[in-house]
């Protein structure tokens, strides 16, 4: 069984001007010689942690990471602001160019499977190698599916009741627009008191098995803070993405080796999002993470991540 490569530390870091506004923060891990490889994280609003470092081998990789507008170390925190799919991805390709790098190998689960994907087919000439986790096509079938009483509050009922206890009564029936106007409103305690029960909602779904520790440490202030109101942000403007925009455009990317893992029991972004992708990109190799939910530190997803890092190196 595949486990996470050695805990390392960035032999750079640097805060990269890309507008008058926000500067993104961006390390690199690794062999500074090695294979270039762009970690994608989450949310949006999640940010990088230690352990994305860990899905590479070092020896062997050029392992870049980078917080994306507004959240992590990037400044100013938290701020929405023109923060939209198309900027961010103009964010990676200012990235690849700062670095000098021709092309590289992109790696995104989640919300970063959504970002690696676009930004693919934008600049599919610049990538090697996919490998994308935890598939989520930004369609309203899958905003919905979690945060508008979806068939993720009927796995869930408990902790949707929870999360639907921390927003004013006249506002439960409100949804996403909701919360989000909440969260970007005067009241900074309630904003906040949202924010969290948001976080803690979508992160109690993500694991398979049930683990506190987990939840915890992806739902402190400044995270929830993020990660809340820049899911919320993207989603009620439909993801800055027109209809279907992703499996529409999968011909771009259609001789890009793509390797896509997913948990067979993702709450948080249902499992036919991969297979639906799978279908549009018939050379792409879908792996099922049969004991699997939504998070990439899940125990057989790991594996299958860590074993499609190792293939992309012979790519």
């Amino acid at each position: 069984m595949n486990e996470f490569y050695p805990e390392i530390t960035p032999f750079n870091d640097f805060l990269l001007n890309v507008d008058d506004q926000h500067q993104i923060y961006v390390e690199q891990c690794g062999n500074p010689q090695g294979q270039p490889v762009l970690f994608i994280h989450g949310g949006p609003g999640g940010g990088c942690s230690i352990n994305d470092r860990r899905f590479f081998d070092p020896k062997k990789y050029h392992i870049i990471l980078f917080d994306q507008r507004g959240c992590g170390r990037s400044l100013p925190h938290g701020c929405l602001e023109n923060n939209e799919t198309s900027l961010l991805v103009e964010d990676i390709e200012r990235i690849r160019q700062q670095l000098n790098i021709d092309n590289w190998h992109v790696f995104g689960g989640s919300w970063g499977s959504t970002l690696a994907l676009v930004y693919g087919q934008t600049y599919p000439s610049n990538v090697n190698s996919l490998v994308l986790r935890g598939i989520f096509l930004a369609r309203d079938i899958d905003t919905n599916w979690t945060f508008s009483g979806g068939g993720a509050t009927r796995v869930f009922p408990d902790f949707w009741h929870e999360y639907l206890s921390a927003l004013p009564a006249d506002k439960q029936n409100g949804g996403v627009q909701a919360a989000y106007d909440i969260m970007t409103g005067q009241d900074k305690e309630l904003a906040m008191q949202v924010a969290k029960a948001w976080s803690i909602w979508e992160i109690r779904c993500c694991t398979l098995v049930p683990d506190q520790a987990f939840v915890d440490a992806a739902t402190g202030d400044e995270s929830a803070w993020t990660l809340a109101r820049h899911e919320a942000h993207f989603m009620v403007n439909d993801c800055f993405l027109s209809e279907n925009q992703i499996l529409k455009n999968c011909d771009k990317i259609k001789d890009i080796p793509t390797t896509i893992v997913h948990g067979r029991y993702d709450i948080v972004c249902p499992f036919d999002n991969a297979w639906l992708l799978h279908q549009q990109l018939p050379n792409s190799t879908l792996v099922v993470s049969e004991a699997s939910g939504h998070a990439s530190v899940e125990k057989n997803t790991k594996h299958h991540l860590i074993a499609a890092t190792q293939k992309m190196l012979t790519l």
